[in-house]
């Protein structure tokens, strides 16, 4: 009898091939930018406390796990094809509150924020990150994580920001 293994690592290369920014905009079809953000936050808050766990389904958890493992390597894609990509724009005037974590020239170019997180961290880095803030968040552990985690979130948040402006912009002009 034949044995057949059964692999749970996820495909991403399986089936049609497509673009960055088409991943992007799967990423926000099945997840909204505030709910992104805000999970993201208490994934992270639950992975710092102690004697505590996340009250979400762990499958939820995964799923947007592997969501955002998908967004990190079109954010990758991005940087490596970034000549063809004309995302900046002159800023007119835009509100602090819109802002958000961006400053102003990551707002104009929102390709900044890409270029920038992936020359600190390596995919590989963001995804033990992702990893192992996931995985201290389900359950109650003593030890903390043992890098810095700030950089990373953050990195993480301007990523979603920025993605979201690249999506909306690239819209407006399909819509002209």
């Amino acid at each position: 009898m034949k044995k057949i293994k059964t692999h749970f690592a996820p495909r991403f290369r399986a089936g049609k091939k497509c673009s960055a920014l088409q991943q992007m905009e799967t990423f926000f079809q099945f997840n909204d930018l505030a709910a992104s953000k805000e999970r993201l936050n208490s994934i992270m808050n639950y992975a710092v406390k102690k004697n505590s766990w996340i009250n979400e389904d762990p499958s939820v958890i995964f799923q947007f796990h592997q969501a955002m493992r998908s967004f990190v390597h079109a954010g990758y894609l991005i940087t490596l094809k970034e000549k063809k990509w004309s995302a900046g724009t002159p800023l007119e005037n835009v509100s602090p509150l819109f802002l958000g974590l961006l400053s102003e020239k990551e707002y104009q170019n929102p390709l900044l924020v890409f270029k920038k997180a992936f020359r600190e961290y390596s995919i590989r880095e963001f995804d033990y990150f992702m990893s192992g803030m996931v995985y201290l968040s389900l359950g109650i552990y003593d030890n903390v994580p043992e890098r810095n985690i700030v950089n990373p979130y953050i990195h993480l948040i301007k990523m979603l920001d920025a993605a979201h402006i690249i999506l909306e912009r690239r819209g407006k002009k399909v819509r002209s």
